[in-house]
C-alpha cells in the first residue's frame, strides 16, 4: 500500500476528484515539537461525506519526497489510516533522536496524502471523471531547550539592509536569532509607490538575499519597510521600519 501511493506522488496521480480541494483538513499550519516533550501531535479532520485513505511522513525539504524517500529524524504513526466521514484522526510525530543543533531550531516538513475512495459508476457515461490525491505540505519546527530569545521576538529582531545589484535592487535580510522566521509578504514603501519583495523562510543565524520587483536603484530619503511574518499559531504578524540609509 505504501508503494502504491507513493507511485500516485510521482505520477502527478491520475486517480482524484475533478476539485483539487482535500477532503481530510489539517488542523494547524505548523507542527512546533518542543525537545522537552515525548512527542508532538497534530490533528486531522475527514470534513467531507465519504472516507479518505491517508499516508504521512516527514522529510528534511524535499517537495518531491515520497514515504520511502522522506529523510528526517522523525516519524509519523500511524503512517497510513483511513478517517470516515465527519471523524478524525491524531497522527503522533517521535523524534529518533538523531543528533540535531542544540543551539537553534531545525525545520522538516510534514506531509499529508490523502486519496479519496473510487466512486461507484453506473454507466460509461458515469465513468468520464478524474480523481486526485491531494497532498499537503507543512512545517516542523524542533526546538531544543533553553534558546535564548523567543521566536515572536524574532520577527523584530531581523536585520534589512538595501543592496545594488547589476539587476537592480535587492533587500538582504539577516536572522541572528536561534528562531526561524516564517515571511508572508514584503514591501518596499517609497513616498506614494510600493515595490514588491519576493520573501522566504529565514533559518536562524542566518541571511538572504531578497529581489525587489521593479527597483532599479537605491532610493534615498525615507524608505520604508513593511512586512508581516506568520507566528506559531499560524497568525499574520504585521511589522514595519524605516530602512537605514
Amino acid at each position: 500500500m505504501g508503494k502504491l501511493l507513493a507511485q500516485l506522488i510521482i505520477s502527478g496521480v491520475v486517480l482524484a476528484t475533478m476539485h483539487a480541494q482535500a477532503n481530510v483538513v489539517i488542523n494547524g499550519t505548523r507542527v512546533i515539537y518542543n525537545a522537552e516533550e515525548n512527542e508532538a501531535t497534530i490533528r486531522l479532520n475527514n470534513n467531507s461525506a465519504q472516507p479518505s485513505l491517508v499516508q504521512v511522513w516527514l522529510d528534511s525539504g524535499d517537495m518531491k519526497s515520497t514515504p520511502e524517500t522522506g529523510v528526517s529524524p522523525f516519524i509519523a504513526t500511524p503512517p497510513i489510516f483511513r478517517v470516515e466521514p465527519g471523524k478524525s484522526q491524531t497522527v503522533r510525530i517521535i523524534y529518533t533522536h538523531d543528533p540535531l543543533p542544540a543551539d537553534r531550531e531545525s525545520v522538516f516538513w510534514l506531509n499529508v496524502l490523502d486519496v479519496p475512495p473510487m466512486p461507484v459508476t453506473k454507466s460509461v457515461d458515469d465513468a468520464n471523471y478524474m480523481q486526485l490525491a491531494i497532498r499537503s505540505r507543512i512545517k516542523l519546527f524542533y526546538r531544543p531547550k533553553n534558546l535564548t530569545g523567543s521566536a515572536p521576538a524574532s520577527a523584530d529582531q531581523i536585520k534589512w539592509v538595501l543592496v545594488q545589484n547589476p539587476d537592480g535592487v535587492a533587500l538582504r535580510a539577516s536572522n541572528n536569532a536561534a528562531f526561524s522566521v516564517s515571511m508572508d509578504n514584503a514591501v518596499i514603501v517609497v513616498g506614494e509607490k510600493e515595490y514588491a519583495v519576493n520573501t522566504e523562510m529565514l533559518l536562524p543565524v542566518s541571511s538572504k538575499l531578497f529581489t525587489v520587483t521593479d527597483l532599479r536603484t537605491i532610493p534615498t530619503g525615507v524608505v520604508l519597510l513593511k512586512y508581516a511574518t506568520v507566528n506559531d499559531y499560524g497568525a499574520v504578524v504585521s511589522h514595519s521600519i524605516n530602512l537605514p540609509q
